[in-house]
């Protein structure tokens, strides 16, 4: 059975940050990550990521109104999951 965990947040995120919460899911420490997707604020510019195991994508976009995370996935830790994000 799939769930999912989502967020909506005004945290800033630098892009090393975001590169490695994206590069943590590959662990297994926050359960069966199967995808991921976000908009969110980067200080300077926004931007923009999906996750596939093993595979990210991290692009900048035009800016939103706040940001938002969604990690789709088995046996999710969500706990885990938000406080990788800091959140």
């Amino acid at each position: 059975m799939f769930t999912s965990w989502g967020v909506e947040t005004a945290k800033t995120f630098t892009r090393q940050q975001l590169q490695a919460a994206l590069e943590a899911f590959d662990s297994g420490a926050y359960g069966m990550v199967l995808r991921a997707k976000g908009i969110v604020n980067g200080g300077d510019s926004w931007y923009e990521f999906d996750y596939v195991p093993g595979e990210y994508e991290l692009r900048p976009r035009s800016a939103d109104v706040t940001g938002r995370l969604v990690v789709i996935g088995a046996q999710l830790k969500e706990a885990e999951v938000a406080a990788l994000f800091g959140l």
